[in-house]
Parts: C-alpha cells; structure tokens; sequence
C-alpha cells in the first residue's frame, strides 16, 4: 500500500521524506481544502528533494466551476509545474450542475501529459459518482482522490468499496480526509493500494495571531512512520 502525503509547506514535504513516504501531493491553505502552492515552493520542492511531487491545481477555494480567466490559469500552472520537473499533476473541472466537465478535464490531462493525473476531491460533491467514475476512466485519469463523498473517509467507507469494486484496476481509487495511523488498517484491510493523509501537527501554539488567522500546522514525521507502520506489508 502506498501513503501519499498532503504537504502544505516544504517543511512538511521534507518531512515526507525523512519519514520514508513514497509520494507528497504539495498544495497550500490546507484550512480552505487546498490551492495551487506557490512557483518558490514548488520549486524548492523538486530541486532540494528527492520524493515524488504531485501538484495541486486549484486556483482558489470554493466550488470547481471556473471562469475562462480562472481555467487559463489552471492551464498556466499545469505549464509552470511541467517546466519544473514536478510528477503529476492533481486537478479537475465540474459544470454549474456538479457533473464533470469532460471538455475542460479532458484538456487538463492532455496538457499534463506524460505527467499522472490525478481528479481531486471535486469528485465528493458530483452528484452521480458511478457515473463520474466511468467518465474519468474513459478520459484515461490515473486516480481519484476521494472521502467517499463524507467529510471523513472512514464515513464513506461503503462508498469507497462500492467504488474500488466497480473500478475493477481501472483506475486507483485513493482515499484521502481523515486517515490516520489509527484507521490506516481499515482501508488496507478493504483492500485499497494508496491512502493519502495530511499526517498535521500543530505548531507555534503560543505564538500570536493577530489576523485570526489558523494554527500553522506541518506534516509530523512520527505520524508518518505510524501510518507506514500499519500499512507496511508482511515479510
């Protein structure tokens, strides 16, 4: 089973690797559900480090419709992260109605090519995830990162099966929200092959915050290893 990591910072990307992950997806503003990281961070990231970087492309919060002048920016980040060396790309496009926009997502992959593709988590609010799943194997997306359509993955526990069931190795269904060392087990004993976790800590606890802004938070190196622990295989 492989762990990918959320990393919010290159602290937490570092932390990735140290702790012996295989994969980071690297964004910012986890507290919002994550955007497009910074051209410093990304680079930062592929230059000084050796782990498998997907990037996140998402312009801003909120929904997955995009203005035109949003969608060129998408297109424009997927250049910059190519250009960079980065090796995959996390992204996707819905309609006002929540359904996928296939012209839109289908540009997306063929631009990213020969970089993986990923649909992120705008695949939890489409309103007919059977029929989404069939149209992103048949825009040829790798995987999808999902909760099952829960705020908690561990709460679409039924969904994310009846999902890996009908993709039949398609297509990796990557379950993400809320894995931790302490329910890893229960999706490697469903029979998943990638989980995806942020593995947070807080930090600078005591330090002021005088623009209400969240707790700053990193991927924690020993939740990493414990979460690596479980899904381990046996030897």
């Amino acid at each position: 089973m492989l762990l990918e990591i959320c990393a919010n910072s290159y602290q937490s990307a570092k932390n990735a690797q140290i702790a012996g992950a295989k994969r980071i997806e690297l964004c910012s503003e986890l507290s919002i559900g994550g955007i497009t990281p910074s051209y410093g961070l990304i680079k930062q990231v592929v230059d000084k480090l050796d782990i498998e970087t997907f990037v996140l492309i998402r312009p801003r919060s909120g929904n997955f419709y995009y203005s035109d002048d949003e969608f060129e920016i998408i297109k424009k980040d997927i250049q910059i992260c190519k250009a960079l060396g980065c090796h995959g790309i996390v992204s996707g496009v819905l309609n006002k109605d929540s359904t996928i926009d296939i012209e839109r997502t289908r540009e997306l992959i063929e631009l990213s090519k020969p970089l993986s593709f990923t649909f992120h988590r705008a695949f939890d609010v489409v309103a007919n995830p059977e029929i989404a799943l069939e149209l992103l194997i048949e825009l040829g997306v790798e995987r999808i990162l999902t909760s099952g359509q829960h705020p908690k993955a561990i709460n679409g526990l039924e969904t994310l099966k009846a999902l890996h069931k009908q993709a039949k190795n398609r297509i990796t269904i990557l379950v993400g929200s809320g894995v931790s060392s302490e329910n890893a087990q229960t999706f490697k004993d469903a029979g998943f092959d990638e989980i995806h976790a942020s593995a947070s800590e807080v930090i600078n606890k005591e330090s002021p915050d005088y623009f209400g802004n969240t707790p700053q938070t990193v991927s924690s190196i020993k939740e990493i290893k414990a979460i690596l622990k479980v899904i381990a295989d046996e030897v």
